[in-house]
């Protein structure tokens, strides 16, 4: 079995061991199994693991590469995806009683994507049940208990992505794929110390994917790094004929290369003074270290501010109005009942409620959000704030009294579809990570991904991991 140490390394240098014949797949995938079968049911990080399959795809990467056949620098590495992304045969159960013996007889887009570059899937992430659409108050909202934080298994991982977060945390796989509708990989990433890229809305297909909000739902990379999301992402965007909400041909694809020149475009940073109220105790002087850390690589960081309007009010809404369409069977045939969550159970009718005048208005709200923040986005190429006001939450917290805060940015980034990433930017004297995130115009993911692979250039918090056992 390979070490610790080999299996938190970042996609980027297991790939060159992988393409250099140093490490084999095989060994990799077996390592990373054993990891995820001793440490995964402690931490309640997998829905499943497919060791099956992991093998079969593990050799057969391994014998491409043996012939000279390597596809890039994700061949070989194996990865976890979030429970409500299909894979054929594999039970989905999308953290939810309900659909627990859900099965689908095709592969998602992105898993498909994966499949065709060598991603390994070692097994399917613990989520939230139904990514917290029906609404929840603790962590212990999924069919497979509440997600325990590596850093401190009396915390919780957060976001719907709780999985996802915990396996990238604990070095259970070499990358993790998640969902976002509104903080689920911002969040995870931010409490579990790793790097997580939600893009922009459209680019990445979501065919295969369950459906929460139609319009705000969006499939992104959690990794060691921004550079590894950066890889990630090139693997998964791009237009899909059989998902009609995605982008169009030139404006879906991503492409990257390694030896893209970091300072071939000086970002504009703003730093926004009214993303968060107050933070948590801690949290502030972390978040005023890693401010003076960019203004040393980006001397023209200036002050920014977020428009003032009922954002959260209309964001609610949406995504309200849509999940009541989403699991109206669900909602109808009464099973909602059986969801774990208290809170859960009674959601999905509040949901149905929201009536089409409402919606329309909500939808109204946005157009005039947009127009704001693309005039925002003239005077600056990014965004910067901290990801959110507080380290990990304990598991037994109800989140609706305990972590209930404005988050206006969480808003209006899911609102209009924004590309952002949340990097880890220090820890707290309980030695909880603290995430920055990057927030960039529509369609400006390389912006995002630029900005926290410079910040981690110079910075060395994302290469720290916690002592799991």
């Amino acid at each position: 079995m390979l070490s610790e140490q080999v299996l938190y390394l970042s996609v980027g240098e297991l790939a060159k061991r992988i393409q250099s014949k140093q490490i084999s797949p095989v060994e990799l995938t077996e390592s990373y199994l054993a990891r995820s079968e001793a440490l995964g049911p402690k931490l309640n990080a997998y829905a499943r693991l497919t060791p099956d399959l992991a093998l079969e795809q593990a050799h057969a990467a391994e014998k491409d590469i043996q012939r000279g056949h390597y596809r890039g620098p994700l061949h070989g590495i194996p990865y976890a995806a979030k429970d409500l992304l299909a894979v054929k045969g594999i039970p989905i159960t999308w953290g939810a009683k309900p659909f627990a013996d859900q099965v689908f007889d095709y592969n998602a887009t992105v898993i498909e994507h994966l499949r065709n570059v060598g991603a390994i899937l070692l097994g399917k992430a613990a989520m939230i049940e139904l990514a917290g659409g029906m609404g929840y108050a603790y962590a212990s909202a999924s069919l497979q208990g509440e997600t325990r934080n590596p850093w401190d298994t009396k915390c919780w991982t957060c976001g719907s992505s709780s999985g996802s977060g915990a396996i990238v945390a604990a070095a259970l796989a070499g990358f993790a794929i998640g969902t976002e509708t509104w903080g689920s990989i911002v969040c995870p990433s931010a409490f579990c110390g790793v790097s997580g890229l939600r893009p922009t809305y459209g680019r990445v297909s979501r065919r295969g994917a369950m459906a929460l909000s139609y319009s705000m739902d969006k499939i992104g990379p959690l990794a060691r790094s921004a550079e590894d999301c950066t890889n990630i992402f090139a693997a998964i965007a791009g237009h899909d004929p059989l998902d009609r909400s995605t982008l169009p041909v030139d404006k879906a694809a991503f492409t990257y290369s390694p030896a893209a020149d970091l300072k071939g475009r000086s970002l504009r940073i703003g730093w926004l003074t009214n993303a968060w109220k107050q933070f948590e105790p801690g949290v502030g002087k972390i978040i005023d270290a890693a401010k003076a850390t960019l203004k040393h690589h980006f001397p023209s960081v200036r002050d920014a501010a977020l428009p003032e309007g009922p954002w959260e009010d209309a964001a609610t809404l949406i995504l309200s109005g849509e999940a009541g369409s989403a699991f109206s069977q669900l909602i109808r045939s009464g099973r909602v009942k059986e969801l774990i969550d208290p809170v859960g159970r009674v959601g999905g009718y509040v949901s149905q409620s929201v009536s089409g005048a409402d919606y329309t208005t909500a939808l109204r709200i946005r157009d005039i959000l947009q127009k704001k923040m693309a005039d925002l986005f003239d005077s600056y190429d990014v965004l910067a704030t901290a990801s959110l006001p507080t380290a990990a939450t304990p598991l037994s917290l109800n989140l609706i009294k305990g972590l209930s805060f404005p988050d206006p940015m969480g808003a209006i980034g899911n609102l209009c579809g924004l590309p952002a990433i949340s990097v880890p930017c220090g820890f707290t004297d309980k030695n909880l990570p603290v995430g920055l995130q990057f927030v960039g115009r529509a369609g400006d993911d390389t912006a995002v991904l630029q900005g926290g692979r410079i910040f981690q250039q110079s910075t060395s918090w994302h290469k720290k991991h916690p002592k799991v056992s």
